[in-house]
């Protein structure tokens, strides 16, 4: 996949590269890429799985031709392509054997141009965990923006607490301070549920960060049977965790059309965003037909018009609206 991008006055290209897998077929790898240099002139990176390394310091466990890694060598060389600066565990790929058949390689990485380093001078690529699949996650930071500050949310119930322990008790607990009354029961109930999700709906994220750091510190370590077998575990306690964060943005996000099982967790924090977005009111205009921005400007006006609105105005002539109704008195 080959793409231009254009943001206000930088225009770089990014392509999404995958080598052919077959040794006998690596050399098309190496002319695609270098029919793609020929075709633009553009700034240039080129990130993804390329099935072959640079130098021998890339591979853990065997060996790899000299030929193979000078062809790939020669080909980015010819294209004038340089690695990205990258962090994290040098090896990417991982064959899942145990022992002496372990292997391991640096399959996965980002090249880029001259030109395009100049751009993103800061561009770095991360070299994630390893998790379910037997390539490790890359991904490419080039323009790290701060974002602003968020404004308070809202309470809202998640369908995701049902049946999680101390949920109702925090329901009962706030019921009852609520002495009878429905709105203090209510505000009674939101307080509580905060205060115990804090605690406790919390440990999704903080168990699946345990996890990944155990499992980093696996993925490190030696090969043996033993520690191949608690890999395997880990990996399942965490595929049970991304199960229940699934469901979590499933119901934030009211995409009740998704198939069952996928775990396309992106696409839940999208769609919730997109909610949010929706929610947000950016301005209103007043009874005068001014516009007035900003969260202050905006609640004054929202507060001014439903003030008006709930308050009387003090009618005397009631007879007169009275006087078309039958009246009725009821025996109690």
């Amino acid at each position: 996949m080959d793409f231009h991008v254009r943001d206000g006055e930088k225009e770089w290209r990014v392509t999404a590269f995958y080598g052919w897998p077959a040794v006998s077929d690596r050399h098309l790898s190496w002319d695609v890429l270098r029919l793609l240099r020929g075709q633009s002139s553009l700034p240039w990176v080129c990130v993804g799985d390329f099935n072959e390394i640079l130098f021998s310091t890339e591979i853990k466990g065997g060996s790899r031709a000299q030929w193979q890694m000078k062809n790939f060598q020669a080909a980015i060389d010819e294209c004038e392509l340089k690695d990205v600066p990258w962090e994290g565990y040098a090896f990417t790929f991982d064959n899942g054997q145990a022992g002496t058949a372990n292997r391991q390689c640096r399959l996965d990485r980002a090249l880029c141009s001259e030109a395009w380093l100049d751009l993103f001078p800061y561009a770095k690529l991360f070299n994630l965990d390893r998790e379910l699949s037997d390539h490790a996650p890359v991904k490419l930071d080039f323009d790290r923006r701060e974002i602003g500050g968020r404004t308070r949310s809202q309470f809202r119930f998640e369908k995701i607490w049902v049946g999680e322990e101390g949920c109702e008790d925090a329901v009962i607990k706030g019921v009852e301070r609520g002495n009878g009354d429905l709105a203090s029961s209510l505000r009674g109930c939101a307080n509580e549920l905060q205060a115990w999700k804090k605690i406790n709906i919390g440990k999704i994220n903080r168990s699946l960060e345990v996890k990944r750091r155990q499992l980093a510190r696996l993925n490190e370590g030696d090969r043996s049977e033993e520690a191949m077998t608690r890999r395997r575990k880990l990996i399942a306690e965490i595929a049970g965790l991304y199960k229940q964060e699934e469901q979590y943005w499933r119901q934030r996000s009211r995409a009740l059309w998704l198939r069952k099982g996928d775990r396309n967790t992106k696409f839940f924090h999208s769609r919730a965003g997109e909610r949010r977005r929706k929610n947000h009111i950016v301005g209103l205009i007043d009874e005068d037909g001014r516009e007035h921005t900003g969260d202050e400007a905006v609640a004054r006006v929202a507060n001014d018009y439903f003030q008006e609105l709930f308050t009387s105005s003090n009618p005397t002539y009631f007879n007169e609206v009275l006087l078309g109704l039958e009246g009725r008195v009821l025996i109690e």
